[in-house]
């Protein structure tokens, strides 16, 4: 794929534009008033979005969407007489598009997602449109800011979001581009006036690579995309030139593979053992929050208070810490905003509670992911005032090659539930492996937890949850596929029944 990106004002057409990551760079280009289009399956609030800021979006993905911005005027010569694109003359020829102006052939952007036999695709390559992949064109805008760039196996997405909020409530009016939506800026991306640039920086398929930031942060490093990596060493191997080409990393050490293989500029971790050059003690992990006192270089900051839930988010915030203090920011400013930040969506996300029972929608797809995140709705839960307090788990298994990989993981990493609920796998696209399945993965956790059920479908997950879960419980949908859509149904049914409980279990907001 070419790598040159024109950002002049030759147009731009995003494959699969509704993405969170695609539409997040769209977004950008088009608040930098250049011409966007960009094809998808399904009209989500994203895409209306970006079209309500100008970007022309096709509910198909097909070749004729190649021609948007050749048909301005749609035509090409063919001597004194003009035919439009794919008609054919009177003699006969058909005029294909490669005759137009290349300036007006569009940069086409797509992701590793977008399967090569893609109709749009080909046609793409057969116009001789430049080829972008999503990281070619995060890497260019990186190159034209001070740019932050948040990466790790897990926590990228609400490190960078905090990060952005924090540049964002410092006065640095930054741009922001990152894999979820968050309520201060209404999405998942902005575009500021200011010198710095915050993105979340992918590893999933190796473009990692690509980027040459000035602030690195590695939050972790561990295998999670067993369908692009063989191993372990091969993730250590992408992180080590992503850190090479950034200025300076900042490094949770924390995490032994980071200390050992990165050794970064700037350390930190949660233990003050470790001698990182920031760390906390006086830690108190609350239903509602965190606190602690916050240690810079063996000197006290200050205190630290969170919204956000759990031992992983203390440290995803230690991180913003440290990118604050070397940006200069004082650790009041620091801790104001960072007081104030909510989260991003899907990222324990609260999406109602009804007939006291409280539903949580969570991003967790990775045995790591699911259990710090279930270790924190069991804080959560042990603070609401019901008689008996449930964590249910609704999972989702994603990919077949990640449910096979890590199986006997999968199998360990739900303790902090009282009853997990499991159903059949969303492949993203892979080829289903006949020895794999949701109720494989049920009978591997059933043989470490003793409530355990399986549904094979979304409409018996809820079904089954519709008729058994009770007030007291805290409900919590863990997955990086579709899983989170029943959600809304589920409240309905309980908020129809709410009439009948008493007032103190009744809908709250």
């Amino acid at each position: 794929m070419l790598t040159s990106v024109d950002f002049s004002g030759r147009p731009f057409h995003f494959i699969g534009i509704g993405g969170i990551g695609m539409s997040a760079l769209a977004y950008v280009i088009a608040q930098r008033k250049l011409p966007v289009s960009g094809s998808d399956i399904r009209s989500s609030h994203i895409t209306e979005r970006l079209q309500a800021i100008g970007a022309h979006i096709f509910a198909e993905q097909q070749a004729s969407n190649l021609e948007f911005f050749s048909a301005r005027p749609n035509s090409v010569s063919n001597g004194s007489k003009f035919v439009k694109y794919g008609e054919t003359a009177k003699n006969g020829a058909t005029y294909r598009a490669a005759t137009l102006p290349e300036s007006v052939l569009p940069q086409v952007v797509c992701s590793t997602a977008i399967n090569p036999a893609n109709t749009e695709y080909r046609a793409a390559l057969d116009l001789g449109c430049p080829i972008l992949h999503r990281s070619d064109l995060l890497a260019a805008l990186i190159q034209d800011y001070r740019s932050i760039a948040v990466a790790g196996t897990h926590g990228k997405t609400t490190t960078s979001s905090m990060a952005g909020y924090l540049l964002l409530e410092a006065g640095l009016d930054p741009t922001i581009v990152v894999g979820g939506e968050v309520t201060a800026w209404g999405g998942n991306a902005r575009l500021g006036k200011g010198k710095y640039l915050v993105a979340e920086a992918d590893e999933s398929d190796g473009s990692l690579v690509k980027l040459s930031s000035e602030i690195g942060i590695i939050t972790n490093i561990e295998l999670d995309h067993p369908d692009h990596y063989e191993n372990l060493a091969e993730v250590i191997d992408t992180f080590q030139v992503f850190a090479r080409r950034c200025q300076i990393t900042i490094g949770c050490i924390d995490c032994s593979t980071v200390k050992e293989h990165l050794k970064p500029a700037i350390s930190y971790s949660l233990k003050p053992e470790i001698g990182a050059d920031y760390t906390v003690d006086s830690v108190v992990y609350q239903a509602e929050g965190t606190t602690a006192r916050v240690w810079e270089r063996g000197h006290i900051l200050g205190q630290l208070n969170l919204q956000l839930l759990g031992e992983h988010n203390l440290s995803n915030a230690l991180a913003v810490v440290a990118l604050g203090r070397y940006l200069g920011l004082e650790f009041e400013v620091i801790a104001t905003a960072l007081a104030t930040f909510s989260g991003a969506s899907r990222r324990f996300e609260k999406r109602g509670e009804v007939n006291g029972i409280r539903f949580i929608d969570d991003y967790a797809h990775h045995p790591s992911e699911i259990n710090v995140t279930l270790a924190a709705a069991r804080i959560q839960a042990n603070g609401l005032d019901f008689p008996q307090n449930r964590v249910v788990a609704i999972f989702q298994p994603h990919r077949y090659s990640r449910t096979q990989t890590f199986l006997t993981e999968f199998g360990q990493c739900f303790s902090s539930a009282d009853l997990v609920v499991v159903t059949d796998i969303y492949s993203a696209g892979e080829a289903k492996l006949n020895d794999i399945s949701g109720e494989r993965v049920a009978e591997e956790i059933a043989a470490h937890h003793p409530e355990v059920v399986y549904q094979p479908s979304l409409k018996a997950v809820s079904r089954f949850l519709t008729e058994n879960l009770q007030p007291g419980d805290l409900a919590i949908f863990l997955g990086a596929g579709n899983l989170n859509q029943i959600i809304p149904e589920v409240v309905a049914c309980y908020e129809q029944t709410a009439q009948g409980m008493p007032q103190e279990y009744r809908h709250r907001a």
